[in-house]
């Protein structure tokens, strides 16, 4: 079957196909093939068999909730054990630290940072989904707390009047506002992950996090230059805060320590230089050499060897007053966490990341830890070092003692590579998708310079606006017919082969939505697709017809062979119409008059009304999955302002159609007869009504038999 297969796409010129079957409109499909209707559940069902507990569902429930019933029946100790305890250990060198180093942004004591790589860590590991990023503490969340920790205990001053801080001393009233706020932070997201909100993560797409986790990459690599310099920065927080930090950096530079930045960049280039021969030897070698902590141990040993921090002034283990990255905790874990999924291919869940990190929260809460997210660096670290599942999260918690920051520093930047290398999707997303270009740069810039938290609002915003702006202006097209099939494509698409409009037909699709933002743009486009204005031909009929009514009334049109004549040479000037416009919306009423109007002659007495060159419509609903209530009052109109005017109006597409029942759109001038399967089961109906004056040869080889039975020949798409 394959074989011949692949035959048969190698030879596309050979391969045909007929159909012969009835021609069916919507009636007459449902009258021949008995529609099922099923029965839809109320919000009421719904709530029931939410809260209906089987066997099976409490099953699924548990795995659901206890993610780690799940990965480790696969774990393959062989295969993954290895990978797992070297990533753990060389993002333990990391997390620690940077445990320490971002507590002292919470203003509390440095070692309750390292609590953060080590409580929020264990119950990740039971009910986390992500197997690569590094739980713990994170800048932004650090200044979080300690923007409310200095605002309840302040430097200089009185703590505020609360109750539980009688009786301890400075530090134990900040720790305590640390740990309460931390497990506050939890509860809120354990609660929204039990009431299931974490759909809104399915609002950060690809391109928004690409762009997201690019800046976020530039901040971490700005807050790790003053490590690599050797130099004392203070911290900047808000928009433009990473200019005042470069502001501050280049201001220094003079000031720059030597010894660290020679330090860090034969570090870097050391890891570099590892981490390429990883990529190249990949299949070969059993596992990543974990250059990270090889070059970590080397640093720490030479820097007791030669005493750096007493005779060169490399920093050990200083006060780090890191820049603030205003960011949630949940928006940065998620975006970091697709950005791996993806890569490796598997799943994670939003509402159990959200129970995950709630759980992981309270549970450092309780301990005294700081609030809990992921690092991009730590995580960063983490899967480039080749960390399988969530057990290299487990041996994090090392205790290293690490004596030259400068190579934590080097090592973090030389792990940013894969974030920073995103920038090269622009030209590419700028070629084949120009708003998804945009917000990526809007949101990347916007991160940048606003810092990460208004970066992600601007980035959702953006992203918003170009849904709002591809629903709102979709590509409406006028369809014509490749001849000899029953193939419809937009006439503009193609010039080189035999395409036609059918004469007298127009044929008009949407490929979006029909709601309330866009019903006057398609309105618009129908009237420009079509040549004219069926409202204003029926306001401009109603008028003549009166005015003819009129003139016969008063002796000025008398009835001939010829039809209506004037009995005066002069022009009749044309009065000022006396009814109002409601009138003239209806449809027109030929009584008392003694012949038919045809309007596409000459009219006695000067009166003109602008032709209509059509006689049927044809409204390619396929792509349409729903309407409004205001779309169905506009789409109503339309096809009123149509129907009044002699032209006859036929829809193809089925998914709509129960939707207008329901909403009494039919009556005696909209009929669900206009309703038909395709496109060319209406082109046929059309041309038993109105058969085309000329038919061309390629056009014959498409025949309405006598038995309304329709046959199609056609080329596949290649």
């Amino acid at each position: 079957m394959p074989q011949l297969y692949q035959h048969k796409m190698l030879r596309p010129s050979t391969q045909r196909y007929s159909v012969t079957r009835p021609l069916y409109s919507e009636d007459t499909f449902e009258d021949e093939h008995a529609k099922v209707y099923r029965k839809h559940k109320r919000l009421l069902d719904h709530f029931i068999q939410y809260f209906t507990c089987t066997s099976e569902r409490a099953k699924n429930t548990a795995v659901s909730l206890l993610p780690i019933i799940g990965w480790m029946k696969i774990y393959s100790i062989k295969d993954w054990l290895l990978n797992d305890i070297v990533s753990g250990v060389s993002t333990g060198l990391v997390a620690v630290l940077q445990g320490l180093a971002y507590s002292l942004l919470a203003s509390i004591s440095p070692w309750y940072g390292l609590y953060a790589a080590f409580f929020p860590v264990i119950m990740y590991f039971f009910l986390g989904t992500s197997r690569h990023i590094s739980v713990g503490a994170f800048p932004v969340l650090s200044l979080m707390v300690g923007a409310v920790v200095t605002r309840l205990v302040p430097d200089e001053g009185l703590p505020a009047n609360i109750t539980a801080f009688e009786g301890l001393t400075k530090d134990e009233q900040r720790i305590l506002v640390s740990a309460s706020l931390t497990f506050l932070v939890g509860l809120f997201q354990l609660g929204m992950g039990l009431l299931q909100v974490g759909f809104i993560v399915m609002y950060l797409s690809d391109t928004l996090i690409s762009g997201f986790t690019t800046a976020a990459a530039v901040h971490i690599l700005v807050s790790q230059l003053k490590f690599v310099l050797g130099l004392t920065v203070p911290g900047f927080s808000g928009p433009l805060s990473i200019i005042y930090t470069l502001k501050s950096l280049f201001t220094q530079i003079t000031s720059t320590n030597i010894h660290d930045l020679v330090t860090s960049i034969v570090v870097m280039v050391m890891v570099l230089g590892v981490k390429e021969i990883n990529d190249r030897f990949k299949s070969k070698l059993p596992v990543p050499i974990p250059i990270e902590v090889i070059m970590t141990v080397i640093a720490c040993g030479v820097s007791y060897a030669f005493n750096f921090s007493e005779n060169h002034g490399v920093d050990v283990m200083t006060a780090v007053e890191a820049f603030p990255i205003a960011i949630v905790g949940f928006s940065v874990a998620f975006a970091v966490a697709k950005v791996y999924s993806v890569k490796h291919d598997y799943l994670i869940d939003g509402n159990q990341e959200l129970i995950a990190f709630g759980a992981s929260n309270i549970f450092g809460g309780a301990f005294k830890s700081l609030a809990a997210s992921t690092a991009l660096s730590r995580s960063a670290v983490q899967e480039s070092t080749g960390g399988k599942t969530q057990v290299n999260s487990s041996n994090c918690f090392v205790n290293p003692l690490i004596k030259v920051v400068s190579v934590l520093g080097a090592v973090v930047i030389v792990n940013l590579k894969g974030m920073l290398m995103q920038v090269v999707t622009v030209p590419y997303l700028w070629k084949k998708d120009r708003p998804d270009c945009i917000v990526w740069v809007g949101t990347c810039l916007a991160a940048i310079f606003l810092g990460l938290d208004l970066g992600l609002a601007v980035g959702l915003g953006l992203e918003l606006l170009t849904v709002v702006f591809r629903a709102q202006f979709p590509r409406c097209c006028v369809l014509a017919n490749i001849s000899g099939t029953d193939i419809y494509r937009d006439r503009k698409d193609y010039v080189n082969v035999s395409i036609y409009e059918p004469e007298g037909v127009k044929i008009f699709r949407i490929p979006s939505p029909i709601f309330f933002a866009n019903i006057d743009f398609f309105r618009d486009k129908l009237k420009d697709a079509v040549g004219f204005n069926p409202l204003r031909i029926l306001r401009k009929r109603n008028k003549a017809v009166k005015k003819i009514k009129k003139m016969i009334k008063k002796g000025e049109l008398t009835l001939t062979s010829n039809g209506l004549q004037a009995t005066c040479s002069m022009p009749i000037e044309e009065s000022e119409d006396e009814s109002n416009m409601e009138d003239l919306d209806k449809p027109t009423d030929y009584s008392d008059l003694p012949i038919q109007v045809n309007w596409s002659a000459d009219l006695p007495a000067n009166i003109r009304v602008p032709p209509v060159n059509i006689h049927s419509l044809i409204l390619d609903f396929s792509g349409v999955s729903f309407l409004d209530i205001s779309a169905l009052k506009g789409l109503k109109a339309a096809l009123k302002e149509f129907i009044r005017v002699s032209v006859d109006v036929y829809i193809v597409g089925s998914y709509i159609i129960e939707k207008l029942r329901n909403c009494k759109f039919f009556d005696d001038e909209i009929k669900t007869s206009i309703f038909f399967l395709t496109i060319h089961d209406a082109m046929l109906f059309i041309h038993e009504s109105h058969p085309p004056k000329t038919v061309s040869e390629e056009v014959n080889k498409t025949e309405v038999s006598d038995r309304n039975t329709l046959t199609a020949a056609a080329h596949p798409m290649g």
